[in-house]
């Protein structure tokens, strides 16, 4: 015999009828439907969506506020000081490759970032992707320009 799809059939108790829930005493699931008197779980459109705890902050939303969680996407740079800027010769141009050049950035894998910790005594043209405020200032009192170049 052949196996056609008019032709199967399912295990003897493998499909129940449906409880038809609602339709009084008799039936076994009448008034409340097994739901209960009354509350959050006995009403219509009843289920909350995974996760809700009754108004709390979730779980999935308090765990990233913790400790060792890392940024997503978060931003590396090669980062110089001020300080170490000392060393150039006046009137040049610092980017990440004359600091390669220098010795003075051993790993050039990131953009460049200079920071203000220190004083510059020397004239530069300074080109990196990040500046901060006092780095920039340092820089600018120090008679040089800085150049945002990613």
């Amino acid at each position: 015999m052949t196996i056609r799809l008019d032709s199967l059939k399912s295990n003897k108790g493998a499909r129940k009828r449906k409880l038809r829930k609602g339709r009084g005493i008799a039936a076994g699931q009448g008034a409340s439907c097994g739901f209960g008197m009354r509350g959050q779980k006995s009403r219509s459109g009843r289920p909350t969506r995974p996760g809700f705890e009754g108004g709390q902050m979730p779980l999935y939303r308090r765990v990233p506020k913790l400790k060792h969680f890392p940024l997503v996407n978060q931003k590396s740079y090669s980062i110089i000081n001020v300080s170490s800027l000392n060393e150039i010769e006046e009137g040049s141009t610092v980017n990440l490759d004359s600091l390669v050049k220098k010795g003075i950035v051993t790993s050039p894998k990131y953009p460049l970032k200079v920071l203000g910790n220190g004083t510059l005594k020397v004239k530069l043209i300074v080109q990196a992707a990040l500046f901060t405020a006092s780095a920039k200032s340092k820089i600018e009192s120090a008679g040089g320009t800085c150049e945002v170049f990613a």
